[in-house]
């Protein structure tokens, strides 16, 4: 039995972070996150889990300013 998470559990992940941050609440955590991991001083499963936090969020930010530029096209269209 695998505990690797399915595609769709990893595309639930993002959309659950989307419905909780917008984009500069996601990158001030993401800031945030990588001043912490940068110390020094945070134990090694806790980084661990920050740097997975800190992927959750820059997907999440990509796909935010993905949605951004297909309306900004969208507008230059028109």
């Amino acid at each position: 039995m695998s505990t690797t998470p399915s595609k769709a559990s990893k595309k639930n992940e993002s959309s659950d972070l989307s419905n909780e941050l917008n984009y500069e609440q996601a990158v001030a955590e993401l800031e945030k996150l990588i001043q912490e991991m940068e110390s020094g001083k945070m134990p090694l499963e806790e980084n661990l889990a920050s740097y997975k936090r800190g992927i959750e969020l820059i997907k999440l930010c990509q796909k935010l300013l993905d949605q951004v530029e297909q309306q900004v096209k969208i507008f230059e269209e028109e």
